[in-house]
């Protein structure tokens, strides 16, 4: 029998995050490795976000799931394990888009999705066979994706463990994102398995974490019929192609969508095509306008530092994000995460600056800016979040439809605005608790 040790390793907190953000939701991946080892051998959960690493555990493998942001924790956490001669295998999303910078620190890397994979690694390591580089992606179905094993983790360690994929990967290839690199894949999953997956977690609330929920709209269609009778409330990632399916965007409403999180990154459609986006900004009014209409969020996803970029962008956004009775903002500084496109093409121009990957999370300046300096586009970033979130324009942002006032309230003054006391209060009851609160007062489910 093997001794299997599975880490998550601690995140770098962003200015604006708190206990709630590392405590949001169990690893999907290392939950889903849980799933694919086969019988006979014992894993071990192990998030370093919520409890210490014992080094001196015992452990015939150690596998490390490793985010960019991450990638310097994940070396000295598997240089300690290697110490003691005990191998380590790293794989996740980082590792996929830049394995050959990740080769050295580790025993053997995965590239790409790990279902046809990781029973192999299990059993060359047993074999004391173990090899470099994993990569198996060659017409990869999305029936051959795992279900997480949901049942393996404390869920009152965290805000939300009903999360739920549908697809893997997304089919836009935009420059600044993850899915820009060349192991990337996308399919999506057999709707019975989605369905049996919410079934499972035995709850109405589900977060739905699909890079793009609708990235095949026809299946997109096909799952929201299957959704109907479930009852639900629910929230999704789309882009902003939704406008073009208002069918869509009724059954949404219909199955009991409470929220969108959007990418529409910005405002300026030369900042837009610099990365290869494809959205219109000229439709972005007419798609909040037909989100909320249905009685649906929006969180808006912009980010700060394109090419097209200069000082005025912050006010700009802000007063459009005000104007529109934006719910909730997520906001980044571009990032040139190793193996996209766009890194490729800063490294070549010599335009980044730093190459401490932990700083790597869309909360620092890594790069030069074209029309900015680089000071400039920190303190905009800081700033756009403080004034998003003051309680003057929290007043502005109202919704119109009082059935979402709860759950905007919730988001905006008990996460964001005073976010280190509710994670006060999830250390006292627990964080599964405060999560099952939450939704039950806002959508009156558990």
């Amino acid at each position: 029998m093997m001794k299997i040790l599975l880490i998550h390793p601690k995140m770098n907190k962003r200015p604006m995050d708190t206990e709630l953000k590392v405590r949001m939701a169990p690893s999907l991946a290392l939950l889903t490795l849980m799933r694919l080892t086969p019988d006979g051998h014992k894993t071990v959960f192990l998030d370093e976000n919520i409890e210490e690493i014992d080094f001196t555990r015992d452990a015939d493998i150690v596998g490390i799931t490793v985010t960019l942001d991450v990638m310097p924790r994940a070396i000295r956490i598997a240089e300690i394990f290697r110490q003691r001669g005990i191998p380590v295998v790293a794989g996740g999303i980082h590792v996929t888009c830049d394995p050959q910078a990740c080769l050295p620190y580790f025993d053997a890397i995965c590239i790409g999705l790990a279902e046809r994979i990781w029973r192999r690694i299990v059993e060359d390591a047993a074999g004391k066979r173990l090899k470099r580089i994993y990569h198996d992606m060659a017409n990869f179905r999305g029936d051959e994706i795992a279900s997480p094993k949901y049942d393996a983790i404390d869920t009152g360690k965290y805000l939300y463990t009903n999360v739920v994929t549908t697809s893997r990967g997304c089919p836009n290839r935009c420059d600044f994102c993850y899915n820009s690199c060349a192991h990337r894949t996308y399919v999506t999953r057999p709707i019975g398995d989605v369905i049996k997956d919410i079934l499972s977690l035995g709850t109405r609330h589900i977060l739905f974490i699909d890079d793009n929920f609708i990235g095949t709209p026809s299946y997109a269609r096909e799952l929201l019929h299957r959704l109907h009778p479930l009852n639900l409330k629910w929230s999704a990632a789309v882009t902003t192609q939704i406008l073009h399916h208002p069918d869509l965007l009724d059954l949404m409403a219909e199955t009991g969508c409470q929220s969108l999180f959007i990418g529409f990154e910005s405002l300026n459609a030369s900042s837009l095509q610099s990365v290869h986006k494809k959205n219109r900004f000229e439709e972005y009014e007419e798609l909040v306008r037909k989100i909320h209409r249905r009685g649906i969020m929006v969180n808006a996803s912009m980010v700060f530092g394109l090419d097209g970029d200069h000082p005025d962008v912050f006010e700009q956004t802000l007063n459009w994000l005000i104007k529109n009775k934006v719910e909730t903002l997520t906001s980044h500084i571009l990032t040139p995460y190793p193996g996209t496109k766009l890194y490729s093409a800063m490294h070549n121009a010599e335009r980044i600056t730093d190459h401490d990957l932990s700083k790597y999370n869309t909360a620092h300046v890594v790069f030069a800016p074209k029309n900015m300096a680089a000071e400039e586009l920190y303190a905009g970033y800081l700033r756009i979040y403080r004034e998003f979130y003051s309680l003057r324009n929290l007043v502005r942002r109202m919704p119109n439809h009082k059935a979402q006032w709860k759950p905007y309230l919730l988001f905006n003054v008990l996460y964001r605005k005073f976010g280190k006391a509710t994670s006060l209060v999830g250390r006292i009851l627990s964080m599964r608790r405060v999560g099952r609160a939450a939704a039950k007062i806002s959508y009156r489910v558990r």
